[in-house]
């Protein structure tokens, strides 16, 4: 699993060896079943998680509607960060969609770990602006795209997410009632 995160650091910064192992040593592997809640709004947002693989999403509850806003597949990074950052607790709900393999670090871990090597500092900022532009890509997308035009960008985009993610979450994740995403499928393969 700590392979994984190994080869994602690397990507982005270079560690000398030894600091690589002391780095990895610092996260725990957490295996989770499919549904499982990782981060529950209302309660503190404690560690931060890295998906070596599966797929996480992170979602609001709102009455009795469902909005996801963000999937993490392998290599990607999630929580809800502004609670964990913050140390306050969480407005958000994380879940595996799928059983997923992950490597965990809490809080005090996570501060200590950016204390000891600055260089992760650059990593981490160098993840939250990737986080951050894709975000902002997708509101652009939501504000200038039809609802057919956002579901084709997406699919071509994001071709895995079509197998692995139940209509429902993905119909969330794209503003649509699941009858809509199911209609406009069943069009798209006539």
């Amino acid at each position: 699993m700590k392979q994984a995160l190994e080869q994602h650091i690397s990507k982005f910064i270079q560690l000398p060896e030894e600091v690589q192992e002391e780095v990895l040593s610092r996260f725990e592997p957490v295996t989770v079943r499919k549904k499982q809640l990782l981060v529950e709004a209302g309660k503190r947002c404690t560690h931060f998680y890295f998906v070596s693989k599966g797929c996480l999403r992170l979602y609001l509850q709102e009455e009795s509607a469902e909005h996801t806003i963000q999937f993490a597949i392998e290599n990607w990074w999630m929580t809800d960060i502004d609670a964990f950052s913050a140390g306050r607790n969480a407005s958000f709900f994380v879940q595996a969609v799928e059983t997923s393999e992950l490597l965990s670090i809490s809080k005090t871990g996570f501060d200590a770990l950016l204390a000891e090597f600055p260089s992760m500092e650059k990593y981490f900022r160098m993840i939250y602006q990737r986080a951050y532009a894709a975000a902002l890509f997708r509101i652009h997308y939501i504000f200038r795209l039809s609802k057919e035009e956002l579901y084709d960008n997406f699919a071509s985009q994001y071709p895995e997410f079509l197998q692995r993610i139940p209509q429902k979450i993905l119909a969330s994740f794209l503003g649509f009632s699941p009858e809509y995403l199911s209609e406009l499928r069943r069009k798209k393969l006539s």
